[in-house]
């Protein structure tokens, strides 16, 4: 598989944006507060790598 630049930002944008939904749900659906709170971190730390995507993708579509 042979992806372009772009291809691959996007592909990882959507990794990412998932990882925020499924870490998220995760740390509503469990009663452990320390797993709870390890989820919401991660969501966070997810949500600014989709962030950073986002802007990488926005930079492609401009050029």
């Amino acid at each position: 598989m042979n992806l372009e630049t772009k291809d691959m930002i996007t592909k990882k944008l959507l990794d990412a944006q998932e990882m925020v939904r499924d870490f998220e749900m995760m740390s509503k659906h469990t009663k452990d507060k320390d797993v709870a709170n390890a989820f919401k971190n991660f969501a966070e730390e997810s949500g600014t790598q989709a962030r950073a995507l986002q802007e990488l993708a926005d930079k492609y579509r401009r050029d």
